[in-house]
Formats: structure tokens, C-alpha cells, sequence
């Protein structure tokens, strides 16, 4: 099925792209979160007299999230949790952890743009990415530190 893209999509295509997608995934994915619609030619002709819109609307999006960035470098997410003797973690740090400690910051991130790439399992520090727009990616160091029983 062939649809024209009304945002920029990872791995699919930019604005006013015409993209071939499954059936289902524009039907239930793309058509409801108003990111594409279907390639027709009253629709083409539809999108080229709001495309200047769409561009312009797009820009500030992607400006807002260039602003985000150069809040976000060096971002330090110190989050405590309990762990062993030996430093390994009663369980694992989550993406909703990470997301509770960036709003403690003052940062308004979604917990599915928290890219974790290992689970993060013992106390040390690790290396992962905030997606803020398709094209920026910020990295953001996770401090984790093990907590006594007598603190908790």
C-alpha cells in the first residue's frame, strides 16, 4: 500500500515521501497517529496545499529538540537501588526509572524513547541514548548505587 508520509518516520522516509508500507501497519498504526495517508490523487493534491504548514511545524519540532539537547549533554541520572554484597542489583534498572529521575531534572521524556542497550543488572555506570527526534539522540550516563539495608 502505498501512503504519503505526513512526518518524518525512522527507516521509512521524510515529509511528503511516498512510502509502500503493509496494509495493517498503515491501517492501524500510521492512518490513527495522523502520520501518513493513503496515496490517492485527490490526497497528493490535498498535501501540497499543506505542506508549507506541515515543513513549518516539523521545523519547531525538530528546534525544540535541538533546545532539549543542549539542556540534556552531560545529564547524570543518579539512581540508588538495592543490591548485594557483591554489587549485583535485587532486580534491574527500568526505562520508567530512568524517566522518573529525568522529570526529578526537569526533563519530559517518554519512558519508549529510553534506549537501554543491556539491562542494566549490578551497580557502576552505564552509557545509554534519549531519543528526542529521529535525527537526535542524546546520550545520558545512568550512575546506578547500591543501597544498605540500614538506609532503606
Amino acid at each position: 500500500m502505498q501512503v504519503i508520509l505526513l512526518e518524518k518516520i525512522a527507516k521509512l522516509g521524510g515529509l511528503g515521501d511516498l512510502a509502500n508500507v503493509k496494509p495493517g501497519y498503515a491501517r492501524n498504526y500510521l492512518f490513527p497517529q495522523g502520520k501518513a495517508q493513503p496515496a490517492t490523487k485527490a490526497n497528493l493534491e490535498a498535501f501540497e496545499k499543506i505542506k508549507k504548514d506541515l515543513e513549518a511545524k516539523e521545523a519547531k519540532v525538530l528546534k525544540e529538540a535541538q533546545a532539549i539537547e543542549k539542556k540534556m549533554t552531560g545529564v547524570v541520572c543518579n539512581i540508588a537501588a538495592n543490591a548485594s554484597e557483591e554489587g549485583k542489583l535485587f532486580g534491574s534498572i527500568s526505562a520508567a526509572e530512568i524517566v522518573q529521575n529525568l522529570a526529578d531534572q526537569g526533563f519530559e521524556i517518554e519512558k519508549k524513547n529510553i534506549n537501554i542497550p543491556e539491562a542494566i543488572r549490578y551497580i557502576g555506570e552505564y552509557e545509554i541514548s534519549v531519543s528526542l527526534h529521529s535525527d537526535i539522540s542524546v546520550p545520558v550516563k545512568v550512575a546506578v548505587e547500591a543501597v544498605t539495608s540500614e538506609e532503606a
